[in-house]
């Protein structure tokens, strides 16, 4: 695995993305709202390994929209539960429905 980032983002702790989109359970379903947490070296193996995740639970399509990283633990759950479980090297994934 990669230690140092290879982009941009120089961070002094662990590298946690958040990933907002629609993951699609089938084809041509209703999309359910999501959130993906996890950590991961850069924004490109963070949605790589997101989209691993979402096809392992089940979901055949994903339209990702945002990507960002997160500076401090969330305070509110159930985003502060995930982050805990990225920082353990999970990936976190919340559905709204």
């Amino acid at each position: 695995m990669i230690t140092t980032p290879d982009n941009d983002n120089n961070s002094d702790g662990p590298m946690v993305f958040i990933i907002i989109g629609k993951g699609y359970e089938t084809e041509g379903g209703e999309g359910i709202d999501l959130h993906v947490m996890l950590r991961a070296p850069d924004d490109d193996t963070a949605v790589r390994e997101a989209l691993n995740a979402l096809a392992e639970e089940g979901f055949i399509e994903a339209d990702l929209d945002q990507i960002g990283m997160l500076t401090d633990a969330p305070d509110e759950e159930p985003h502060a539960s995930a982050y805990q479980g990225a920082l353990e090297g999970e990936v976190a994934i919340i559905r709204f429905r």
